[in-house]
């Protein structure tokens, strides 16, 4: 499979597990109650707190800001601290972030912070929450084969907005499961504890905070995800036990969960991100970026690709790819 579409991948599979689980409510049993079961792209419910209005197969904030941040990185050539500065920014200013009911209360302060002309620094030095590792994917698919590397980058896209060990942390987790998602014929447990290792290596780095390991978190979510019981009483173990609140060892460990659970699988990754409700977006946000890295584009359905482009045309993923390719490929 060649490095491009599994980069297609990877950014599809951000787009996708954003949007099936925008719909999603954040009690597992009034999404369960309403949808039934979510099969397809669903608009956001009129009476949904953040989600509220959005058509069917619209991206949120995670895929918004991902791909600002991969856009920067391919004008600057590299991962920097200046680019993430730069693509955060332009993205809040963009959506009007002071405004926006969907923006995370890190990313709000820390974004405040900058626009004063505080020192980047220290500007995310309360961030604590998962909007590191929802964006985080670019990094891990310009590192393709490196988790080491994209560790590394990874925590340099923390730093605005997340400097704390456990965004951190998860944010390398993320990072550093793409890039071993990116080898050829690696296997869906070497991706996972990929996973494993970057957060593990990123909870050595930033402010340290209040949290427990994402690493057995996620290791914890993957054993319920395989253990027994049908599909049904798995999300709700997932649910109970691991959690999908704005937390990141929650989030985090959820998306290694539904992975696992459906064996790598974008689509059926996103349907039980979607499902298992909380905050359904990011973990399927999570989730599918690495599930996409890890299968690549020809595992889509052509009908999904289809409806994310139709659906956020602003947003040019073949274009991404394109740059992110050049960028990994330059000499």
């Amino acid at each position: 499979m060649t490095l491009h579409n599994k980069i297609l991948g990877g950014l599809y599979g951000q787009a996708l597990g954003d949007a099936w689980g925008m719909p999603a409510y954040f009690d597992i049993e009034q999404t369960w109650k309403t949808y039934g079961w979510i099969t397809d792209f669903l608009p956001g419910p009129a009476d949904h707190v953040v989600h509220f209005g959005l058509p069917a197969g619209r991206i949120t904030d995670d895929s918004e800001q991902a791909f600002s941040l991969a856009r920067a990185f391919i004008q600057h050539g590299e991962v920097s601290l200046a680019a993430t500065v730069e693509a955060i920014i332009e993205w809040y200013e963009r959506v009007g972030g002071d405004a926006s009911p969907y923006v995370g209360p890190s990313t709000r302060r820390g974004v405040q912070a900058l626009k004063r002309g505080e020192d980047p620094h220290k500007t995310g030095l309360w961030g604590d929450t998962n909007g590191a590792p929802m964006r985080v994917s670019p990094v891990g698919l310009l590192h393709p084969g490196d988790p080491i590397g994209a560790v590394e980058d990874a925590a340099i896209t923390c730093i605005p907005t997340h400097n704390t060990n456990v965004a951190i942390s998860g944010a390398c987790a993320v990072a550093a499961a793409i890039a071993v998602a990116m080898i050829d014929n690696t296997t869906l447990d070497a991706v996972i504890a990929a996973g494993m290792l970057g957060a593990d290596l990123g909870r050595q780095k930033g402010r340290t905070w209040i949290g427990p390991s994402v690493s057995r978190r996620i290791q914890m979510a993957v054993e319920i995800a395989r253990g027994p019981g049908d599909e049904l009483a798995r999300l709700r173990e997932l649910y109970s036990v691991i959690g999908t609140s704005l937390s990141v060892p929650e989030t985090v460990g959820a998306a290694f969960g539904v992975l696992a659970m459906a064996g790598g699988d974008p689509k059926q990754t996103a349907i039980y991100a979607a499902n298992l409700s909380g905050d359904a977006d990011t973990v399927g946000a999570i989730a599918c970026a690495i599930a996409g890295a890890w299968a690549g584009i020809g595992a889509f359905d052509p009908a999904i690709l289809t409806k994310l482009d139709a659906v956020n045309p602003e947003y040019n993923i073949h274009e991404i790819a394109d740059g992110l390719h050049a960028v990994v490929e330059k000499p």
